[in-house]
């Protein structure tokens, strides 16, 4: 059973009552992989939605994510200020499975429409938040002589790097692989650079990643240490 059948199939063995259905995720873009499971939004009338559920269905892991108009609505307005919204991307992107009012053909173009527009912009705040905790790790990473503290260090140091390259570009975010995908089209060559840093730096050489997560700080205003002030909690 192929990913379209199986989606399809166990949305109509778990939900036969489902308006609309998206397959989304690396299955649906055509960057599969020999783990990649089934991404499937489900749209409901009502109860019990919204919720998500992990299952096994014939050979396919699936993630399913199950909402009503309004709900999906409501997730996609709290996760667009954060410019990282899997569920929008995964109605973009995805294969519409079925429609039975045409909910999701309205969605679908939403979402179109929402992610080609891109991400609002960041904050001024935000970018130096981010430059400060980088500024704190490149010292700690210059500083440290062990070798279990540099790994964690300069796995943070390469993530929250890759994390402001695309914020300084003004893209969309991602985690994980998503994030290594959106660096290949904002900002090609920086994964490649952050990579080989990472290993030098985890041989006790941290020069060359110092050297590259310098270069993206200075597209955001450069390190930030001194003056530096955010207010407390009362």
């Amino acid at each position: 059973m192929d990913a379209i059948e199986a989606a399809r199939a166990v949305v109509e063995e778990q939900h036969p009552e489902a308006r609309t259905a998206f397959l989304g995720g690396s299955v649906a873009t055509g960057r599969r992989t020999a783990t990649s499971d089934l991404d499937v939004v489900v749209l409901l009338h009502g109860a019990p939605a919204p919720y998500r559920e992990s299952l096994q269905y014939a050979d396919w892991p699936v993630e399913m994510f199950v909402h009503t108009e309004a709900t999906w609505h409501a997730y996609i307005e709290r996760e667009l200020p954060t410019r990282r919204s899997p569920l929008l991307w995964m109605c973009a992107a995805g294969v519409l499975l079925f429609d039975t009012d045409g909910l999701g053909a309205r969605l679908a173009a939403h979402a179109r429409k929402l992610t080609a527009a891109g991400p609002p912009p960041v904050s001024a705040e935000e970018i130096d938040d981010r430059r400060y905790a980088i500024t704190d790790l490149l010292d700690d990473l210059e500083g440290s002589d062990d070798p279990s503290e540099r790994l964690f260090i300069a796995n943070e140091l390469v993530r929250r790097t890759g994390e402001l390259g695309l914020a300084v570009a003004g893209s969309w975010g991602g985690g994980g692989k998503w994030l290594a995908r959106r660096l290949e089209t904002t900002a090609p060559g920086l994964s490649t650079r952050l990579h080989h840093g990472l290993r030098e730096a985890l041989d006790g050489r941290a020069d060359p990643l110092v050297t590259v997560v310098d270069e993206v700080l200075e597209q955001a205003g450069g390190r930030l240490w001194v003056g530096y002030k955010r207010p407390g909690t009362p």
